[in-house]
């Protein structure tokens, strides 16, 4: 379990907190996460505020070599280049992957490896394996966009692990519909996620049958997945869609994991869908709702929305939403036609905007890790504290995926001072990290700690402040490294990006 801070510990690292806060409290937050730097040699230059938001938000922190590459080539090259994923190799993270044998199984093989409880973080389950491998790829993917994007739909399209066969549906659902369509078209990301068994078993489609039809996927397919809720559909809409779903099932024993339509579940009476007649046809009739909920302008919408919620601000441009909606419109729900103009228009207006993003757990977790260039296993200890901080992988316990927004997460803070506390001083197990030290003087050492995290150098005055801080405190010279990196990751300058 992770450890307590002790009431010294704590009194020093508010005091670091405190003073870093106040010390550049005269700028805008967005501002102050990374000003223009005065590159050391060998370093990546400094990055103009605009482009270093842009690297926080698009990446799970920025590294040295993604600061120097958008340095390079500029923000709209980068995007352009993180757009096309498979052309990046991701080496690194293909490399720490090959242990987990679990990744590419189909369903059956996955559900012969037994029922493994949830939270069960020693072993090697099915459900364990996807946790770590997720953690893996965020931390040392060389695609990091696309791992940012993959966690938005995984959201948007969220399955817990811990309901029913959900433990393996889950790995293939998470290979073969939100991977293998996260920067395509809706449409197709739409379609896999209706044909996903694990989201069928999630939201209860497998017990929909003529003559006690369950309503639960069909409410969701419209309120979460497409329209929203004020998408313009009604009670009757979901009563008619549940009964164009029923039939669609998983199968159970052989080939167990796999979609299945059963013909006698189905309900083969005609119905109406948001004006669309579905006259008799079988599994047709759904597929034909899935086709209008894909193109239809309160889907483009909804997504557009939640796509600038995430990537831009908790109360995002409308003007850039209204953009974004448009595009989809116009490249029938194209995701990267729709990305590029979130990502190219939005970050550049979103500095005028009062607040920038509050890190959600993982977001933290992960950007101390690659800011700090941890060697990691992503193991249990690492998960501990996620759960802690309230976002286990795969673990929400209701449909509508982790809140991107600040207030479900700013009051929980004390799990996030024990894990910087924790990762300075290497004490998560499989974890670690090596901190600038030995011949540094404080000076300098206060300054290279913030260009990993911060992505510039303190001001002299913030400087001295930080330092005479701990001074006051009296953290003694061997504890600096620790104390500053962990009262660095602590801060609001790092919290917020």
């Amino acid at each position: 379990m992770p450890s307590r801070l002790s009431r010294r510990e704590f009194l020093r690292l508010a005091g670091l907190v405190g003073t870093s806060a106040a010390a550049a409290a005269c700028a805008p937050i967005y501002a102050r996460l990374g000003g223009p730097a005065e590159p050391a040699v060998g370093e990546a230059p400094g990055l103009p505020p605009a482009d270093w938001l842009a690297l926080s938000r698009l990446t799970y922190g920025p590294r040295m070599a993604e600061r120097a590459r958008m340095a390079a080539i500029g923000v709209e090259a980068w995007v352009d280049e993180q757009l096309a994923p498979t052309l990046i190799d991701d080496g690194p993270a293909a490399w720490r992957l090959r242990r987990f044998e679990t990744l590419g199984l189909p369903a059956q093989d996955l559900a012969d490896q037994g029922d493994r409880l949830f939270d069960n973080l020693d072993t090697r389950s099915v459900p364990a394996e996807l946790r770590q491998a997720t953690l893996i790829r965020q931390v040392y993917s060389r695609r990091q966009l696309y791992e940012v994007i993959v966690e938005f739909w995984s959201d948007h399209f969220h399955i817990s692990v811990d309901k029913g066969d959900c433990w393996f549906l889950k790995t293939v659902d998470d290979r073969e519909v939100i991977r293998a369509h996260a920067l395509g078209s809706f449409h197709d990301l739409l379609w896999a996620s209706a044909h996903s068994p694990a989201m069928l078993v999630y939201l209860d489609n497998q017990a929909n049958t003529a003559g006690a039809p369950n309503e639960n996927y069909a409410r969701e397919l419209l309120e979460l997945h497409t329209l929203g809720l004020a998408g313009g559909y009604t009670q009757t809409d979901v009563m008619e869609l549940a009964r164009a779903l029923t039939g669609w099932t998983v199968k159970q024993r052989f080939w167990r994991g796999q979609f299945a339509f059963e013909a006698a579940r189905h309900d083969p009476a005609a119905k109406a869908v948001l004006g669309l007649r579905l006259e008799p046809a079988g599994q047709r009739e759904a597929e034909r709702v899935l086709e209008r909920l894909a193109v239809h302008p309160a889907t483009a919408h909804h997504l557009a929305f939640k796509l600038c919620r995430r990537l831009l601000a908790d109360e995002p441009p409308a003007e850039i939403v209204a953009r974004a909606a448009a595009t989809y419109l116009a490249t029938s729900g194209d995701i990267r036609s729709v990305l590029r103009v979130i990502l190219l228009d939005g970050l550049a207006v979103v500095p005028g905007l009062p607040m920038a993003k509050f890190k959600r757990p993982v977001n933290f977790v992960v950007s101390a890790l690659r800011q700090l260039n941890a060697e990691t296993d992503a193991g249990s200890a690492l998960h501990d504290y996620l759960q802690r901080m309230g976002q286990a992988y795969f673990a929400w316990p209701t449909p509508d995926g982790y809140p991107d927004q600040a207030a479900p997460w700013a009051g929980n803070l004390m799990p996030r001072w024990q894990f910087a506390l924790a990762l300075a001083r290497n004490e998560i197990d499989g974890t670690r990290i090596d901190l600038p030290a030995g011949a540094l003087p404080p000076t300098e050492l206060a300054g290279e700690l913030a260009l990993l995290l911060l992505g510039r150098r303190f001001s002299l005055a913030e400087r001295d402040a930080l330092l005479s801080s701990l001074n006051a405190a009296g953290a003694a010279e061997a504890e600096l490294p620790a104390i500053l990196a962990a009262g660095l990751l602590a801060s609001p300058a790092f919290q917020w990006h």
